[in-house]
């Protein structure tokens, strides 16, 4: 009877026909949970869709998925550049864990005149910059320069826009070698924020021993660059089934080394958290721009999550810089061994197995659609005992011996019984066996430190407001006029005639930068923009957080109050 209750409970249902390289984890990950994998999709609808590129692998109206829609776009080296300046315009102090960036070629010559002035003022200020291409990965296209002079500008840039970041010389050395950290975040939910972090994740190391970059080693990849896909064909590289060793280790062993020379731990640990927090409210405005255009409210879709993977360096001093964020994470769990010229094999990753399992299972024992169910189970077990309990002692008190009395306490034993039977069910979950979480939730757990920086948040939900049309991502001229007017922003000094100028001259030029020309109208980097541009003009001998704060919280009034009227006028 037993087995035939196990057998009927319902299992948690993952369709895994788009995966691609994260399967074999993934496969893993499922065994030990006794979920039920569809590696071909299914016709009904499953409770998980693990996706392998983007939220659009699939058409799918109900249930999780693992992607966010626009996160591919977001995290893309010029807009998670621009979205981390706008931050860093209002919050500079805390937002200087990300290198000082151009956009190129539309801030060439910006470029050239900082580095130019910076040089001026300090002339013993000897830089170095990288060079990354926008849609660039595993080290594609990568170089170093020391001057804005040597830049490729000729063909590949025009057709191919970069960012150039102030190289980091400075880097933490372990074996005299320069590596990066690859931290797996969890986004779990975007309304209401829910980010958690993996309490390990990998160290990836350079297989040449850094030095200083020199005009005749800046070409030097495996010195310089940390890139796991480069320095793998090294002859340097070491494949090793020890976590504390190798060209590939556990971010953990770093920290137990770290621990050993008296560094302290706790308080880098604690900067990571906070670079991961601010980095991710960075990205939320526009994402929420593009959750609603691809799941409007009130229509039937899908929840999002997803798994980003951070890559952070560590300075000499410990201060940990983000280099960039991956929507694709490689959950590859397997490495390539070339067994004779031209023959490889794939042999297991003990190091990449051990980390990403864990976050995988993890992550799909956070998201878990019948947690709900049998939590509410178990809270019936306990109150059907707590019940039974007691009654029976009450019973033993009176000592009755009435028939009556003595059927009703047998009812309550048996009663008992089914409570231990269902305690025993319950016992027997995907969860029983399994080691504790390997991901610590840090928001909303540490909110109240953050939340603060959230003001992009707040003008990006004035913005979605007077959008107007489900579906889209840019605001057309009426809903720029009409937000003007409800907001009551205009006024002798700044006509309607002024905010048709403002409007056509942000917009104007932010289409000209190639944003996603699909849809006419002003993107939401434009109406911040904009919306900065007002706050200046109303708050003029404020510090700019400060002016879009009081702007922010002198329409989220107006708009209450004109919400306020209407509700009365539709009860009237």
């Amino acid at each position: 009877e037993e087995g035939g209750r196990a057998a009927r409970r319902p299992r948690v249902t993952v369709d895994s026909s788009k995966a691609k390289t994260s399967l074999e984890a993934l496969k893993i990950s499922l065994r030990q949970l006794r979920w039920r994998e569809f590696p071909f999709g299914r016709r009904l609808p499953c409770d998980i869709y693990w996706h392998g590129v983007s939220f659009h692998d699939n058409d799918i109206f109900s249930g999780q998925v693992n992607k966010f829609p626009g996160m591919t776009e977001m995290v893309r080296k010029i807009t998670l550049s621009r979205a981390v300046r706008t931050m860093q315009d209002l919050f500079p102090l805390e937002y200087n864990f990300y290198p000082r960036s151009w956009i190129l070629p539309e801030e060439f010559p910006l470029f050239v005149a900082e580095v130019r002035m910076m040089k001026d003022s300090d002339p013993s200020w000897k830089p170095t910059f990288i060079v990354k291409p926008d849609g660039g990965c595993q080290g594609d296209g990568i170089y170093l320069i020391k001057d804005p002079s040597d830049i490729r500008l000729t063909g590949s840039i025009q057709s191919r826009p970069a960012v150039v970041q102030e190289y980091i010389c400075k880097p933490l050395l372990v074996d005299k070698l320069k590596f990066d950290i690859r931290l797996y975040v969890l986004l779990k939910s975007l309304e209401p924020l829910e980010i958690y972090i993996a309490k390990d994740g990998l160290s990836r190391f350079c297989t040449e021993p850094y030095q200083e970059p020199t005009l005749k080693n800046l070409h030097q990849v495996f010195m310089h660059l940390t890139n796991y896909s480069l320095n793998i064909h090294s002859g340097n590289f070491i494949h090793s089934d020890s976590v504390n060793t190798g060209s590939k280790r556990t971010f953990s062993s770093i920290l137990c080394r770290l621990s050993s020379r008296g560094a302290d731990v706790k308080k880098l640990w604690s900067d990571i958290i906070s670079l991961v927090i601010k980095t991710i409210i960075a990205l939320t405005p526009e994402l929420k721009v593009y959750y609603q255009s691809d799941i409007p409210a009130g229509k039937p879709g899908p929840t999002c999550f997803q798994i980003l993977g951070f890559d952070i360096l560590l300075m000499k001093n410990l201060k940990p810089m983000l280099l960039e964020v991956n929507a694709n994470p490689s959950m590859r769990i397997e490495h390539e061994q070339e067994l004779s010229p031209g023959v490889f094999e794939n042999v297991p990753s003990p190091v990449d197995e051990e980390v990403k399992v864990a976050v995988i299972r993890d992550t799909l024992r956070l998201m878990d659609p019948h947690k709900k169910k049998r939590k509410d189970i178990q809270q019936h077990i306990e109150s059907c005992k707590n019940n039974v309990n007691i009654r029976y002692n009450y019973f033993m008190c009176c000592r009755c011996q009435t028939l009556e009395q003595v059927s009703e306490a047998s009812e309550e034993l048996l009663d008992a019984g089914r409570a231990d039977r269902l305690e025993y069910e319950a016992s027997r979950s995907p969860e029983a066996g399994l080691p504790s979480l390997c991901l610590k939730q840090v928001f909303p757990k540490y909110a109240k430190q953050f939340n603060y920086l959230r003001l992009v948040d707040r003008v990006a939900a004035l913005f979605i407001r007077f959008l107007g049309v489900k579906g889209t991502t840019k605001l057309g001229p009426t809903g720029f006029r009409t937000f003007i007017r409800n907001c009551k922003l205009s006024n002798s000094n700044f006509s309607m005639a002024s905010v048709d100028i403002l409007y056509i001259d942000i917009t104007r030029r932010w289409n000209s930068m190639g944003i996603d020309h699909k849809e006419s109208g002003m993107c939401l980097q434009a109406f911040v923009e904009a919306f900065f541009c007002l706050a200046q003009k109303k708050y003029k001998s404020l510090p700019l957080h400060e002016q879009v704060a009081s702007l922010i919280d002198f329409c989220e009034y107006h708009l209450a109050a004109l919400d306020e009227k209407r509700l009365v006028c539709g009860r009237g």
